[in-house]
């Protein structure tokens, strides 16, 4: 075997939008390490900085893509808005996850917001999470399309007493509007004195892995809370300890979350290495040339698309955990059939791996998909259509027809010259179909393929230097 190529994974993203969130609610000063350096966690700091925390970068790495910050909290650990008539502007632009993490937050502070974002923000909902926050006191009214951004919010905090301390609140299209209203608890039971349950319901949970993140920042920070579920005798059982870090799901009905009241605690903070970034990577090392070492990826993390993993041996992959790294070696790939309900940000990758596989992979469980930065169902079909790969997409999910590697190596390689990938200003999209510039042979750059390369900013801004060290 020959010697790895060596890359670190960046940040991740939503340990990053958490701990910016939980230092700016902290009164006092708290200081954050490895913080991702994107698009989305701009926009995320830039509201908090609007509405009264301080952000003082202290140094950034080699590449530019992680910093680490002095935080200074919001001095009562409440967000501040704008007068009514006047409202604080908070421009979430492309990020889903500010917008909705966000939302919960701004709603337990005091004053006028306006949440907006670009067009296509425009038309993801937010209906399930403003459903939940109004009976807790807020005003909003949605300026355009009912039930989705841009939207007034107006607030005197949130009142735990107001819906007897619990609120129902659904997963079947986002874990985030769950996660926004965890971070956003703390602040209503401490203005009116009394824990707030959030508890799930709906037909499915999708996502989970990122609420156990969201209980990890809740846990740094130094908020109080208790995961409950449901035993066979139809009794709520409290989880002892940090067991809640071994839940890989959760059923409807069946799960509760209580948070006791309190203010979030300043503190020293470190962001780990981004599954969902090393994903790209670690698909490299199967489709490509020579092995890659993925660097700073943590082995026990909660992020769920650790799940790549289990995906890529379950394909046939070779690979090796070391501390704090994974090495994935060419391999013959073959479909599989997989619940990716807990990974969505992984089906991207997964489609190109697949096609290039032997065999067909059934993705499931990832209707919601459709109502992400693209339809992440259709646009896959789309451009691997382009190389002759047959994708069928399907009400929950899609199956992918694979060529294997050699015989959709020669696909790509007989493109024409002026044959160009549609990113569907996706950067999922776009860092995916970069696998296709490794298979064998190939010789194209996708940075030239593809009509906006800089849609990798959103996540993963030096993507495509680091991309340049694995061809």
């Amino acid at each position: 075997m020959s010697s790895p190529r060596r890359v670190t994974a960046p940040a991740s993203k939503s340990l990053s939008h958490r701990y910016c969130i939980g230092a700016a609610l902290a009164a006092g000063e708290s200081r954050l390490r490895h913080v991702l350096e994107s698009r989305d966690t701009q926009y995320t700091r830039a509201i908090l900085s609007a509405a009264g925390a301080a952000f003082h970068i202290e140094g950034r790495s080699d590449y530019g893509d992680a910093a680490d910050w002095r935080v200074c909290g919001m001095a009562d650990g409440l967000p501040r808005g704008g007068a009514s008539g006047a409202p604080l502007s908070c421009d979430v632009h492309e990020s889903g996850t500010t917008c909705r993490l966000l939302t919960a937050v701004l709603a337990a502070g005091k004053g006028c917001f306006r949440i907006h974002g670009a067009p296509r923000m425009h038309e993801r909902p937010i209906a399930e999470l403003t459903d939940a926050l109004a009976p807790l006191g807020p005003r909003i009214n949605f300026e355009g399309k009912p039930g989705c951004p841009p939207l007034l919010l107006e607030t005197e905090g949130l009142d735990a007493a107001a819906v007897n301390g619990l609120v129902p609140l659904g997963m079947d299209h986002s874990s985030q509007y769950f996660s926004g209203l965890l971070l956003a608890a703390p602040l209503a039971g401490a203005a009116h004195g009394g824990p707030l349950t959030v508890a799930l319901t709906g037909t499915k949970a999708v996502s989970w892995p990122y609420v156990g993140l969201t209980l990890q920042c809740l846990r740094d920070f130094g908020i109080r809370f208790v995961v409950e579920v449901l035993d066979d005798d139809e009794r709520w059982q409290p989880l002892p300890g940090d067991a809640w870090r071994q839940l890989d799901a959760a059923e409807p009905g069946r799960l509760r979350v209580t948070v006791q009241p309190g203010r979030y605690q300043p503190g020293d903070h470190s962001v780990e290495g981004d599954w969902s970034g090393a994903s790209y990577l670690l698909g490299a090392g199967a489709l490509g040339a020579a092995p890659v070492r993925v660097e700073g990826l943590r082995a026990d993390s909660l992020q769920g698309d650790r799940a790549m993993l289990a995906i890529l041996r379950d394909m046939g992959a070779r690979l090796s955990i070391d501390v704090g790294a994974v090495t994935v070696e060419p391999s013959a790939l073959r479909g599989i059939d997989v619940d990716m309900g807990a990974c969505p940000d992984l089906v991207p990758t997964v489609a190109v791996l697949a096609a290039a596989a032997h065999g067909t992979t059934r993705i499931r469980n990832v209707a919601h998909l459709r109502i992400r930065e693209s339809d992440r169902i259709t646009a896959p079909a789309q451009e691997l259509a382009r190389v002759g790969v047959r994708v069928d997409p399907q009400e929950d999910g899609l199956v992918v027809h694979g060529l294997g590697a050699d015989v959709l190596a020669a696909n790509v390689r007989a493109l024409s010259p002026d044959a160009c990938f549609q990113a569907h200003n996706d950067h999922r999209i776009a860092m995916s179909l970069a696998l296709l510039s490794l298979l064998p042979g190939v010789s194209l750059s996708l940075e030239d393929r593809i009509d906006n390369p800089r849609v990798v900013a959103k996540s993963f801004p030096h993507f495509w230097r680091l991309w340049e060290a694995l061809r």
